[in-house]
């Protein structure tokens, strides 16, 4: 490695060590609540320490780890209680964004939004991750149709922040079937710019996947402590 190319060599590792260790506290192999050592993370993820701690360093800046001192590591326990706000955020930004798009002249926005929802039974995907990007992207679609930057900046940072909870919804298939016929049916009132009937669809649609992701999460908690 030459001193011109080390910048972004290093720059590389950190971005997967930093992919690896997400990945970890995603799929509860780092449980929430657990202690660990830089060095038990070093072995896991395969890296040295200096990626490795530039890849702590953001992950404890997003919330997901906490620096204990002279203790190493603490993944961040679930707050359902933090979650809960979150939800409660997201759902008044959305709401605004969806009042904003089924009343513009310009909506972009809702033909991507057509085009990936409103489509037959059969051509509906099945694999959950797949459907729970789309999913993201549909509720990213709609406040990015708002035109307001700011709003579309900590629409992101919710996104971020409750993605450890919120894939759970699309792990059963009934649930996949279940969002795209709301969206559906959310793309529908917006296209007819039926702002009030939009809004009252998100906010049911938001909230039953809040509620489904909770008791999913609190159920992969248990299995995951129970002793073998």
């Amino acid at each position: 490695m030459t001193a011109d190319n080390a910048p972004a060599e290093a720059a590389s590792l950190t971005a997967q060590a930093y992919a690896r260790l997400k990945q970890l506290i995603f799929d509860f192999a780092l449980m929430p609540g657990d202690r660990v050592s830089e060095t038990e993370l070093a072995q896991r993820v395969q890296v040295s320490r200096t990626p490795l701690r530039a890849a702590l360093q953001r992950l404890e800046r997003e919330g997901f780890l906490h620096l204990l001192p002279r203790q190493g590591w603490q993944v961040a326990p679930l707050d359902f209680d933090v979650m809960d706000e979150l939800y409660d955020l997201r759902t008044l930004i959305e709401c605004e964004a969806a009042r904003h798009l089924a009343e513009s002249e310009q909506r972009p926005e809702l033909r991507q939004l057509a085009d990936t929802w409103l489509v037959p039974p059969t051509e509906r995907l099945a694999d959950a991750a797949e459907v729970g990007a789309l999913d993201e992207r549909f509720h990213a679609l709609l406040v990015q149709g708002s035109g307001n930057r700011e709003m579309a900046r900590v629409h992101r940072e919710i996104t971020e922040r409750i993605r450890i909870i919120r894939r759970l919804d699309f792990t059963k298939p009934a649930r996949i079937d279940a969002t795209y016929d709301e969206h559906a049916r959310i793309v529908r009132a917006l296209t007819r710019r039926r702002a009030d009937e939009a809004q009252r669809l998100l906010r049911a649609h938001i909230q039953q996947s809040k509620l489904e992701v909770r008791h999913i999460t609190l159920d992969m908690l248990y299995r995951a402590r129970r002793p073998a």
